[in-house]
């Protein structure tokens, strides 16, 4: 036994931080460590259910129709329970379908605090009724549902087309909540009450059957049912799930064991499981978070898609395991429409895809053509939890866009980060102490790279207590934090929601006397291991420890903190090193009862909520938060930024991140990035330059590194590598005015800043499967280097007559082509889009801070009709008071007719701000004989101008107006 401070250092920890540090040093991911769907009980039963046939029939005379939506019964023909769903017609081309039991043992947990409201509805009307289905008509008359009684279906429409349809394959599974018979004479009790029950009802007077209608309806049901079983003609989808059914004791039903964890099912088997199918679609995306591709691939042969939010050291790549974050939306697309499912459950998720077309190559789909097959494409999802209740929206579209108004009409926009968020990050596992903070913070400023903001991973605490200092290594936090901010500078500390047990800690004593650990399914608080040793886990899914939680990060409370301090909130999912799957039992118990089955992938959307709560309310609800959290669930866009995790310094890595940042942003969450250089291992300086050059193009722009690997500040690599790392973070700055106009523009609206190629080209095929390129806002084709060696790359530039002009050469060309591009170790290929403006910075400075004030230049790209426009965003850059006090500017520049203007998109906004405009240059002009501005006032003058015929760049020296100033330039 070796002495620690606060207590006693035991065996058991000591070789579980051996068995860690293997973990965590190991070459790749221990698969073993993780379920697949056969190890996941609910999982393999509810996928052993064929297609077909159907158990569940709806009661048609049940139905009810309120103001707000319809409700009716349906029964299951094989165990007789009746469940109720429930329908409605969502403002904005939505519908939400929810099924419940109708009269459970007790409730069943239903997702809390991830919509941002009770949706607005829009009536619902009866169009069609007969004995066989019913007709509901919502949308003003635009859609039409049509629930099919027996077997149970419902097909959404539009006009004479289908857009979806639900159990159509019949795979729905709604496992109800029971008790155990786990004794003859139970099940003797329940077959002699089952047989009264019946002889009961025989004597229900005529009377009493005409009034309740639904009784009737479900004793025919029953009639039905026996009437089958008696002829011995049972269907075989019901034959399997009446087995499940009798088989009680059935392995995985009552308990399950992985490895040596044991996980207790006190309520017993409680998934459900629903179908979709897609006629029409080939493509669908979404679902994040996985290290796969942008396009969803069909799962058949395979393990399907898991949605449970884990620690996954090292993860592979183009997996359909489970990672961090889980977002349970998905995105159907073809040339005519766009559609999302959006499955609210909190549970551990599977998701299953097939495909008809799955597998053809494109000779053999000419070849179907050619022979006149009339197959439509069909794309089936199956969505399967362990627990909760069906809860799904239909986004109907019909764009890109307003699916994406859609979803966050429902779970929230992304936040505005501050200004510096979306700037330049250094961290690493671990900055050692105050001088090493001091150092790297001079080496930026003495090798003229900017960066906003200097990371402190777990090793600057007091021994892994959270909201603490090492007073070795950091005495003096204030005095650090005063030094960054005399530069403008900002710091961020990790928090991990994992409370080591010491009795001499204040934050562990305060949640333990206050009740707020999560309990075991015996009621004492639940302890795992985690990077302190024995750690407890405050209980965020209850409002009083997150509101509690929040009061934490107060400058009295947080000692050493400052305005400045930001925060990181890592092994959130919650992790759990002795855990079952590295993370929390699942018969461990939450506020109100619940079990964290129910719950899982909420827990991580919570710790984010009360951090940036937290930061909110210690300055009086004036300054906007930094978050970065791992973990995430729907809605966590709400509250700050999330990043791909601990990914390994590998070409593919590098290559994956694309597909998994856009991924979150068609999910909603705009603010993502990842690690640059890659968490573990060393990246060749090749890979690293290429790392730099492609994160400076993603949302959230962070380097990052394990503890045992070589330091990697950005002159570390030669003096030529510097200059090409500084260079592509200069680039960066520069375009801060556009990525924060951008971020804006997600705020308001929902649309994601990174996005694929087909949301803005959403008829083009070629454009569907594409995951190397990708658009930033409507403006920027990005197409990074992420091949080792590269000579050249493929950029594909849609668009029938789109202009495309690379940034750095103006050179233009004309899509759709693709186009090979020669590259060295210096080339970015990034092209900005004909008929779009993008405003830059082109003063670069330490900080983003420091250039607040500084002009701005507009990049003005014509299109073949010789008009553009674009605009921008203004505020101070940190505060609410864009929104409480309406300090904005949000500019609107129009080209057209020869003619630049400058008029307020938004003239509720404004702000005063000393930023003017510098230059413009207009991409793709004749030579003018001169160049004029006329102010608001009617004043007139004219304005240097220069011409450079070989690349038909127009560059407009000193407008010198105020970037909200209305003013009009005339090229003449």
């Amino acid at each position: 036994m070796a002495e620690v401070a606060g207590g006693t250092l035991s065996l058991r920890w000591i070789v579980l931080t051996w068995v860690t540090i293997y973990i965590m040093t190991t070459e790749a991911v221990d698969r073993s460590n993780f379920k697949t769907c056969e190890q996941s009980a609910f999982c393999k039963r509810q996928r052993n259910v064929k297609p077909e046939n159907s158990p569940y029939r709806a009661l048609l005379n049940s139905l009810e129709v309120t103001e707000k939506s319809i409700k009716l019964q349906l029964i299951n023909e094989v165990n007789k329970v009746p469940l109720l769903l429930e329908v409605y017609g969502l403002q904005g081309n939505m519908t939400r379908i929810k099924i419940n039991e109708l009269n459970p043992l007790k409730p069943r947990y239903e997702v809390q605090d991830v919509l941002v409201q009770d949706p607005p509805t829009v009536p619902l009307t009866v169009m069609g009724k007969d004995e066989g289905s019913v007709e509901l008509g919502f949308g003003n008359g635009l859609y039409k549902l049509i629930i099919t009684s027996r077997p149970f279906r419902m097909d959404i429409m539009t006009g004479n087309e289908l857009l979806l349809s639900i159990n159509s394959r019949g795979l729905m599974v709604f496992e109800h909540l029971r008790k155990r018979k786990d004794s003859y004479t139970e099940k003797f009790s329940s077959t002699v009450g089952s047989m009264w029950s019946k002889i009961k009802n025989v004597f229900i007077s005529e009377e009493k059957k005409e009034e309740n209608v639904q009784s009737e309806e479900m004793k025919e049901a029953t009639k039905a049912g026996e009437e089958e079983t008696a002829q011995g003609d049972q269907p075989e989808g019901k034959d399997s799930q009446k087995e499940s059914e009798e088989k009680e004791d059935e392995a995985g039903m009552w308990e399950e064991t992985f490895k040596t964890h044991t996980d207790s099912k006190p309520s017993g088997p409680s998934s459900v499981g629903l179908d979709f199918s897609l006629p029409g679609f080939e493509h669908v995306y979404g679902i994040p978070e996985h290290a796969d591709n942008l396009k969803l691939k069909t799962t058949d042969g395979g393990d399907p898609y898991r949605l449970y939010n884990l620690d996954v050291f090292q993860y592979e790549i183009f997996n359909p395991m489970a990672l961090y974050g889980a977002i349970p939306v998905m995105l159907a697309h073809n040339v005519r429409r766009t559609l999302g499912i959006f499955w609210l459950n909190a549970a551990e998720t599977w998701v299953d895809i097939s495909s008809n077309t799955a597998g053809k190559t494109l000779f053999g789909k000419m070849l179907d053509y050619m022979q006149g097959a009339n197959e439509i494409p069909q794309t089936d999802v199956r969505w399967i939890s362990e627990s909760g209740i069906i809860d799904v929206f239909v986004l109907l579209g019909p764009s890109p866009f307003d699916v994406f108004r859609q979803y966050t009409s429902l779970t929230g926009t992304q936040a505005l980060p501050p200004l510096f968020a979306i700037a330049y990050h250094q961290c690493r596992w671990n900055y050692n102490d105050e001088e090493d903070v001091r150092n790297v913070d001079a080496g930026f400023d003495e090798h003229d790279i900017p960066y906003d903001v200097i990371w402190l991973d777990i090793e600057h605490t007091d021994g892994k207590r959270y909201f603490t200092w090492d007073s070795n290594k950091f005495p003096n936090p204030k005095d650090m934090l005063q030094n960054l901010d005399s530069k403008k500078r900002k710091m961020v500390s990790i928090v991990d929601p994992h409370i080591k047990i010491d009795s001499g800690y204040r934050i562990h004593n305060a949640i333990q006397s206050r009740n707020f650990y999560i309990k075991t399914k015996d009621g004492s608080d639940y302890e795992g291991w985690c990077w302190p040793g024995s750690a407890g886990y405050p209980d965020f899914t209850n409002p009083e420890m997150r509101s509690w939680w929040a009061s934490m990060f107060a400058y009295d409370q947080y000692e050493g903190s400052m305005d400045n301090l930001y925060t990181w909130n890592d092994m959130n999912e919650p992790s759990v090193f002795n855990g079952p799957e590295v993370t929390m039992h699942k018969d461990a118990v939450h506020f109100g009862g619940w079990e964290h089955r129910d719950v899982h992938n909420l827990y991580a959307f919570y710790v984010q909520m009360a951090t940036a709560d937290g930061q909110i309310q210690r300055s009086g609800g004036t300054e906007r938060p930094f978050v970065l959290a791992r973990g995430f669930f729907a809605g966590s866009q709400r509250y700050g930024a999330v990043w791909t995790g601990d990914n390994s310094a590998e070409w593919d890595h590098l290559k994956v991140s694309l597909p998994m940042c856009l991924s979150l942003g068609l999910a909603g969450v705009s603010f993502c990035g990842a690690d640059v250089g890659g968490f573990f291992k060393h990246p060749s300086p090749e890979l690293l330059v290429r790392w730099y050059q492609a994160g400076a193009y993603q949302p959230f722009f962070r380097a990052h590194a394990h503890l045992d690997t070589p330091r990697r500040e950005p002159w570390l690599f030669g003096e030529e590598n510097k200059q090409l790392i500084r260079t592509v973070i200069r680039e960066r700055y520069t375009l801060l005015p556009f990525w924060y106009t951008f971020f804006y523009r997600a705020y308001r609206t929902g649309e994601p800043v990174m996005r694929p190629m087909w949301v803005e080209f959403p008829g083009d095929v070629d454009t569907f499967s594409l995951d190397e390129q990708y658009m930033l806002g409507n403006a920027l084709l990005i197409r990074p280097v992420t091949e080792q060696d590269a000579r050249g790359v493929q950029v594909y530039m849609p668009g029938k007559g789109q202009f495309w002009y690379d940034v750095r050469s103006h050179q233009r060309y004309t899509g759709p082509q693709m186009l090979y591009v020669p590259v060295t170790i210096s080339t970015i290929p990034v092209y900005q889009r004909g008929g779009t403006i993008v405003p830059r910075k082109e003063r670069v400075r330490r900080s983003s801070s420091c250039m607040q004030s500084d002009p701005y230049t507009l990049y003005v790209a014509l299109n073949a009709q010789n008009a553009a426009d674009g605009d921008l965003f203004v505020d101070d850059g940190h505060t609410f008071n864009f929104e409480k006090r309406r300090e904005y500017i949000h500019r609107k520049f129009t080209f057209a007719n020869n003619s630049l203007t400058s008029r307020s998109a938004d003239p509720n906004g404004h702000y005063n701000t000393a930023a003017w405009i510098e230059r413009v240059l207009v991409l793709g002009a004749r030579r003018p004989s001169s160049v004029v501005i006329k102010l608001s006032d009617g004043s007139e003058s004219s304005l240097d101008f220069e011409h450079n015929a070989e690349t038909s760049v127009l560059t407009i020296r000193k407008p010198a107006v105020n970037v909200g100033a209305d003013w009009t330039l005339y090229i003449r």
